[in-house]
């Protein structure tokens, strides 16, 4: 994450609030399922994290910077208690898709992003499965399509919610 964002030699410097909400707010991002009292057989609740993530993302398309899932992605792991690395993983490789297809797209809109969101976190979702039936799991794959189709429909709100937060970030 670069501290500078510059414009026509214009550098304004961003504040210790302004680099620490986006950082912040995905890390209690992937708190929240474990916060949430639900206790399921099957997995039900959305990764907020990852939608967190990728709203701020596609909100704020430079200030990530490629390698910021890594960190992030470790911590949601260690959380999760998804196998350590699986988050890094598919969370990095959604970052390295967006920034390839956005250097062939001259604009984007609300849908437009809804849809590469969508795309991406079922591309995670299935990724983790993988990994874990990799790592010893055993469960079929239909049993990941509620938490799929939820996150899917309760990303609009992250990215309203992340987009609130940039408001009060930037004042």
């Amino acid at each position: 994450m670069s501290r500078t964002l510059t414009y026509r030699g214009y550098q304004p410097v961003l504040s210790a609030k302004a680099r620490a909400v986006p950082i912040v707010s995905t890390m209690v991002g992937s708190l929240v399922p474990a916060l949430l009292p639900v206790i399921a057989q099957a997995p039900v609740v959305p990764p907020f994290g990852l939608m967190v993530l990728l709203a701020w993302r596609l909100l704020r398309p430079g200030f990530w910077a490629v390698w910021a899932p890594l960190p992030l992605g470790f911590f949601d792991d260690l959380v999760s208690g998804q196998p350590v690395g699986s988050a890094m993983l598919c969370w990095t490789l959604a970052f390295l898709v967006i920034e390839a297809s956005e250097r062939s797209v001259l604009w984007r809109d609300y849908v437009q992003d809804w849809l590469v969101a969508a795309a991406a976190i079922a591309g995670c979702l299935v990724g983790g499965y993988f990994l874990a039936l990799f790592a010893g799991g055993a469960a079929p794959i239909l049993a990941i399509v509620p938490q799929i189709l939820a996150s899917m429909l309760l990303f609009p709100a992250v990215a309203r919610l992340c987009a609130r937060l940039d408001a009060w970030r930037l004042r």
